[in-house]
């Protein structure tokens, strides 16, 4: 099977080929040469996704995802949530993160969360499928791995960051890698 996830982002489409294995083949917006920029207008993490993968399957009518990814933060009221990639109001993750240390500052609750939703669209039929991590976040960015967030989030009975982790590792734990499980496991039915 053939399926189309509704992004360019080279980390994401790597990660979730090395979740799925070879359960289907990976194709990515470059790979159909779809070079649009796809409205993330949704306030939540299910009506973004679902814009995307709905973008995609009205233009090139191909079985295709989407998904939308986010970090919540307890102390900070659930942000940065959908507005996780750009934050500080740039897309640059270094000023993200540092935004999100300077409002935690020496705050001890720093329980927190990634959350990932899933949107397949499958002959023209919308499956959701939700992965969530919860997690704390460290007062320093630590690591060099992984993209986003990872430097400054730490999986519950962990005391490594993913950023420090080594991407098997991550992607069987990780809250895209869950989604992703669950997403393979309705494809294999």
């Amino acid at each position: 099977m053939e399926l189309v996830f509704a992004s360019n982002n080279q980390h994401k489409v790597d990660e979730i080929q090395a979740i799925a294995g070879n359960k289907f083949i990976l194709k990515s917006l470059n790979d159909i040469s779809c070079f649009e920029e796809i409205p993330e207008t949704g306030h939540t993490f299910e009506a973004n996704a679902g814009q995307k993968s709905r973008f995609i399957y009205d233009r090139y009518n191909i079985n295709c995802f989407g998904d939308d990814s986010g970090l919540e933060i307890d102390a900070l009221d659930g942000e940065p949530g959908v507005d996780s990639a750009h934050y500080s109001g740039s897309r640059d993750f270094q000023e993200n993160m540092q935004l999100v240390l300077s409002k935690l500052g020496d705050n001890p609750d720093r329980r927190a969360r990634f959350r990932t939703v899933i949107s397949l669209i499958l002959n023209g039929t919308e499956h959701l499928f939700e992965g969530v991590i919860e997690g704390r976040i460290t007062k320093t960015i630590s690591g060099t791995k992984g993209f986003g967030y990872d430097p400054i989030f730490i999986p519950d009975n962990y005391n490594i960051t993913f950023a420090e982790m080594d991407a098997a590792e991550k992607n069987r734990i990780s809250h895209r890698g869950i989604a992703v499980k669950k997403m393979v496991g309705f494809l294999n039915k």
